[in-house]
């Protein structure tokens, strides 16, 4: 199967079977910001959309914790940046129909929580299609050291990912069953 062909069909699926109360162990993040000793807390996250894994809650608790938040925003030429937002701040609805922060602080996150239309055990993580993640996982990389992890419902594994020069592997996939 090619891209187009693997995103339909979990997409499809993924609105199926979607859970409201996705869950992931809080403590595998806690775990991975130890093991990668990651002193700076900013957190890119994303708001939920089109039946993606509901990440709010982990938000909530990271920003309670003390760690900066940060949500994407599009911009033009389909670049991506990120910028603070707190859970006490007003969105706003994008082209996308995406909710943004409305804040003009561009942050670069240390850890970078990635939406999943599909994944497999070697990292590779397939999108929408736009190339907004991979785009800016090379912009950032340029600039400093950063965690990736891809965020999914354990159903949306495949064998094998289709990739190209463009796609950016994460360092960590986790799903309401397991840490990759």
């Amino acid at each position: 199967m090619n891209k187009s062909e693997i995103r339909q069909k979990i997409l499809n699926i993924r609105k199926k079977k979607y859970f409201e109360n996705f869950s992931v162990n809080f403590d595998s993040f806690l775990k991975i910001i130890k093991n990668k000793n990651i002193k700076k807390k900013v957190i890119g996250g994303y708001y939920p959309y089109n039946y993606e894994s509901n990440i709010l809650d982990i938000l909530k608790k990271l920003e309670k914790k003390k760690f900066t938040i940060s949500l994407p925003k599009i911009k033009k030429n389909n670049q991506m940046n990120f910028y603070e937002w707190s859970f006490y701040e007003p969105l706003v609805i994008n082209t996308f129909g995406i909710p943004e922060p409305i804040s003009k602080k561009k942050i670069y996150p240390d850890i970078l929580l990635v939406p999943l239309v599909a994944f497999d055990n070697d990292l590779n993580r397939l999108g929408y299609g736009g190339g907004f993640y991979d785009r800016y996982l090379k912009k950032i990389k340029n600039k400093k050291k950063i965690v990736t992890i891809g965020i999914g419902f354990a159903f949306q594994k495949i064998k094998k990912i289709p990739t190209n020069k463009h796609d950016m592997k994460l360092d960590y996939i986790i799903t309401e069953k397991n840490l990759i």
